[in-house]
This record gives structure tokens, sequence and C-alpha cells, in this order.
């Protein structure tokens, strides 16, 4: 029989926890406390800030007279160049040949990516045979790859195909890798208890748990392809193909440093669009679905 004491701390405890979980409750009901423009402009200013910034400091060092303004033009005959180039020129033509290379050979690069780094997590024997050649192949320079690439493709397509390939391919492959080795195995038997073995298992527990992993992979994969690939119109010029990289060729060889600073600009520009709309939105949105970022409070 419970004493009078002890239905006293009882009752009292149960009101503790149905207080706090109200105020949980209400903690997760709550609206913020600032509007979605505020939140926005938050997250905005410091970007605008940082631009200002290495524009100020690329304009001093003109001003310095540390080279001649025509080996280093300045901010505003730089972005004169490029409006005149974005308008009259061959700019918009060149940018979406790259782009479409990009695109191209990083789609081919994630499915060798996918198929070798399931492969190497799921076996044993694959793992000890080429898991550290597949590190290897992601630290090696792509610049390195260019010459046997042009021996066996001739400066072409394939030349700049294969480069991104080992660029790109092997970064994905341990963004898996590594996603499966950190899967909780309760998962993996929890999957099996459930009925999910052999391909099921990794297409419904070990993929959703590395898939942070796999994220993190495919950003640092894209970053590779895109080296690999400016790097490649660079050095494997393509017969009558105008591209970023031809163009940065091309005006480095005519002296034409305003042009080649406004490609720079543009190749720039684009990494950081990228980023931010595709694995910047991509990264939040997987954040959000493991609990790791409070959509109410987020900018």
């Amino acid at each position: 029989m419970l004493t009078r004491d002890s239905r006293d701390t009882r009752n009292t405890r149960d009101v503790d926890l149905a207080t706090l979980e109200a105020g949980l409750d209400a903690l997760e009901q709550a609206e913020p406390t600032t509007s979605r423009g505020a939140r926005l402009w938050a997250a905005t200013w410091p970007k605008l800030v940082a631009v200002g910034l290495v524009l100020l400091f690329w304009q001093l060092v003109v001003w310095s007279g540390w080279k001649p303004e025509w080996i280093l033009p300045g901010p505003a005959k730089v972005f004169s160049r490029l409006w005149r180039d974005l308008v009259h020129g061959t700019l918009l033509d060149a940018t979406w040949v790259t782009l479409r290379r990009a695109f191209s050979d990083f789609a081919i690069a994630l499915v060798i990516g996918v198929v070798l780094g399931i492969a190497v997590a799921r076996s044993r024997i694959l793992r000890s045979a080429i898991g550290s050649m597949v590190t290897g192949l992601q630290t090696m320079p792509s610049i390195a790859w260019f010459p046997l690439a042009i021996v066996l493709f001739q400066p072409s397509e394939a030349a700049v195909l294969f480069v991104v390939i080992l660029g790109a391919a092997p970064s994905i492959a341990n963004g898996i890798v590594a996603g499966v080795d950190h899967t909780p195995p309760v998962l993996v038997r929890a999957g099996r208890v459930l009925g999910a073995k052999g391909f099921a298992s990794i297409r419904h527990v070990m993929l959703p748990a590395a898939f942070p992993s796999f994220v993190s992979g495919l950003k640092q994969g894209w970053a590779f392809a895109w080296r690999s690939l400016m790097a490649g119109e660079i050095i494997a010029v393509i017969a009558h193909a105008n591209s970023l990289g031809v163009r940065l060729e091309t005006a480095r060889q005519n002296f034409d440093n305003e042009g080649l600073m406004a490609t720079m600009v543009v190749i720039f520009a684009i990494g950081v669009v990228i980023d931010a709309l595709v694995f910047g939105k991509l990264e939040t949105a997987v954040r959000r679905r493991y609990g790791l970022v409070d959509a109410a409070t987020e900018a």
C-alpha cells in the first residue's frame, strides 16, 4: 500500500512531466520571432560584406601599383568587360558548353562512383583488394592524368571525360563506403528481422543511413569534377569548341587580361551558385530530415 508521502511524490512527478511535455509542445509550435525577410537578410548580408571586402582588397592592390593596370586590371574594368561579353560576345555560349560537359560527365562519374562504392562497402574481398586504391585515386592530382588521357584519346571530349571520372568517382565511392561503415549494426540487424536481406538491406537500411556521408562525397566529387574539367579545357583544347577553358587560354595567349579575369569571375560564380543552390539545399534537406535543423528557425 502506498503511503501518503509516496502518493504526493508520484503526483508531483506526474505534474512535472505533464508541464515539461506541454512546454516542449509549445516550443515546437512556437512561431519564429522574426519574419522570413529578416531571416533571409540576416543570412545574405555577411556574404555581401565578404564580396565587398574582396573587391575592396582587389582595388587596393591595383592602386598600390604592384603590377601595371594592363596586367592586373581593376574590378571596374573587369566587370565592364564581363557585361560586354555577356551582352555582345560569346561568353554565354562558352558557359553553356562547359556546363553541359560538367553535368553530363559528372552524371557518368556519379553512376560509376555509386556502383563502385556499394561494391566495395559490401564485399570484404573488393575492399581488401581495391579499397586503398580508390583512396589513392582520390588523392592523385587530376592534372597528372592529362598526359595519359591525351595519349589515349587525343585532345577530345573523351580525354576530358576520362579525367573527370577519375577525379570525381573515387570521392563519391568513398562517401558511400564511409557512410556504410558508420551505419549502426543494430539497424542492419533490425532490418534483417523485418525481412530486409541482401539488396533489400542495402536499399532500405544502409543507403538511407549512409545518405549524409553520400551527400558529402557528392559535394567533394563535384569539386574534383569542376577542377578537372577546367584543367581539361585549358590543356586539351578541343578544335571548334568554344568553352570557358578555351577562353582562358585564348585570353592568356593574346594578353587579354580583362577577358581572362572576366572569365575567371564567371567560373568562380558558377561554383558558388551550384554549391549554394544544389549542394547547400541538399545538405539542408538531409540535416532537416535527420533532425539537425529546426525548420521553424532556419534562415
